[in-house]
């Protein structure tokens, strides 16, 4: 049986941890490449973060070809969830439903545990859904 934890990794869990190596954020894809944790994405988290890394391209100092690259590789890493189709009147950003879909999807289809992430609207559905900040999940799995 296998007891790996499976997460969803929010866009802005990925950038920090590509950014910021030393992050927490960091320290989970290290984790992830290591073979501690598996991560699920979805396509819209994907083209998001191929949206926004040129953002931060002075600080992870990659050139338009090696970003592009980075996410290809972030997709055939990943296990890819279709995003169920969401509508929670509560989640305060309705640009964040993908999200919350592709953790649903994830958790429904592959048995995911959690979605960490730093959105703070997402972050508002924690006592309805297993979401969790980069720091509380690595307080409670760091060990991995």
């Amino acid at each position: 049986m296998n007891h790996t934890l499976r997460v969803v990794l929010d866009t802005n869990v990925l950038l920090s941890g590509i950014a910021y190596p030393g992050s927490v954020p960091g320290k989970i894809l290290a984790a992830w490449r290591h073979g501690s944790v598996e991560v699920l994405l979805s396509a819209f988290i994907l083209d998001e973060l191929r949206r926004v890394l040129p953002r931060l391209a002075n600080r992870h100092g990659l050139s338009g070809a090696e970003m592009e690259d980075l996410v290809d590789i972030l997709s055939i890493q990943a296990e890819l969830v279709e995003p169920q189709s969401e509508t929670d009147s509560d989640l305060r950003d309705a640009d964040d439903l993908p999200v919350l879909g592709t953790l649903l999807a994830a958790i429904k289809e592959q048995g995911a545990h959690y979605l960490i992430t730093g959105d703070k609207d997402l972050l508002a559905l924690a006592e309805r859904y297993p979401i969790l900040t980069p720091a509380a999940f690595w307080a409670a799995h760091g060990g991995l």
